[in-house]
């Protein structure tokens, strides 16, 4: 009986973990497969491809559609995240390296941990804050150690932070949805909406995939199904186990993930002072994660309903 109660506790950051390796390869698959596509026609590939995945399993599980008052958070996420974000993380890479926009992304755990706490009513705990700060002066570090790619990466950045923004309030909007939908249920409409944003885009992916190397198009096939349709689904079904605030903590070991996959899978060679940063990331991702004595109450607080509001 006790084993059937506390497998939340344990399935729920395995899924996080699913979803961090899987958003960070993301990062190094749209550096690669930005060379051969556009950004929108990249996003909606993508969506595309995610879309097809996560309809094949609900419509195996038949899980029906969402309840009416979950589509609020569902729109706003899709437009936000699925949408917005892919499309403006895309441009931004073909500015600056994986490594670099993954950190600069980063900025949006902080901004989670913010708006969470004004309209979700998130708990900021002593060790979140502090795991926070330590992920996110590492996430400095890395950033300062890749500074000076002069004017472009400059507009890289901006795009980054930009995607941060979008990340941040469609991560918020998406908490209260899964209050009452399920995490397929969000991600899969939540995907369907994204696509439908980045339809403009369709006569760029037709042309342009018609001349794009394979391996381009498998990147492109591999973000819809895998960070897209898998990591999304394993967020959600994380973050409605726990507040918005932790779970955007977790997303701090990504920077560090990705500038070891760069480095592997691209040759972009990372740094002293980049190394020494993407280890600062790990290490605050440990101590916000961690939980004092009254972990349990916490627990039990972030899974108890309560009103919400979405941005």
């Amino acid at each position: 009986m006790n084993a059937v109660r506390n497998r939340p506790d344990i399935l729920a950051p395995g899924a996080a973990v699913v979803t961090v390796l899987l958003w960070a390869s993301a990062f190094v698959s749209i550096r690669s497969a930005g060379q051969a596509y556009s950004p929108g026609a990249l996003a909606l590939g993508r969506l595309a491809s995610g879309v097809l995945a996560l309809g094949i399993i609900w419509a195996v599980r038949r899980e029906g559609l969402p309840p009416r008052a979950a589509w609020r958070g569902i729109l706003l996420s899709g437009l936000l995240w699925f949408g917005f974000y892919m499309v403006v993380l895309n441009w931004g890479e073909q500015r600056v390296d994986a490594g670099t926009a993954a950190l600069v992304v980063n900025v949006g755990p902080l901004l989670i941990a913010l708006l969470g706490a004004r309209l979700l009513g998130d708990p900021m705990p002593p060790r979140l804050l502090a795991g926070m700060a330590v992920s996110f002066a590492g996430a400095v570090t890395v950033g300062l150690s890749m500074s000076g790619g002069g004017g472009s990466s400059v507009l890289g950045v901006l795009l980054c932070l930009l995607a941060a923004v979008a990340y941040a309030c469609g991560v918020v909007a998406q908490k209260p949805a899964l209050g009452g939908a399920s995490a397929l249920q969000v991600t899969t409409f939540g995907c369907l909406v994204g696509a439908v944003a980045c339809l403009p885009f369709t006569g760029q992916l037709v042309h342009e995939a018609a001349h794009a190397p394979l391996t381009a198009t498998l990147n492109m096939v591999y973000l819809g199904v895998f960070p897209t349709a898998l990591a999304f689904t394993t967020w959600a079904y994380a973050l409605a186990r726990t507040t918005a605030s932790r779970m955007g903590a977790t997303t701090y070991a990504v920077p560090a993930l990705v500038v070891l996959m760069s480095w592997l899978l691209l040759g972009e060679v990372p740094g002293v002072l980049t190394l020494a940063g993407g280890v600062l990331c790990l290490a605050g991702v440990a101590v916000s994660r961690s939980r004092a004595g009254g972990g349990r109450t916490a627990r039990v607080a972030a899974r108890r309903p309560r009103p919400e509001k979405v941005p």
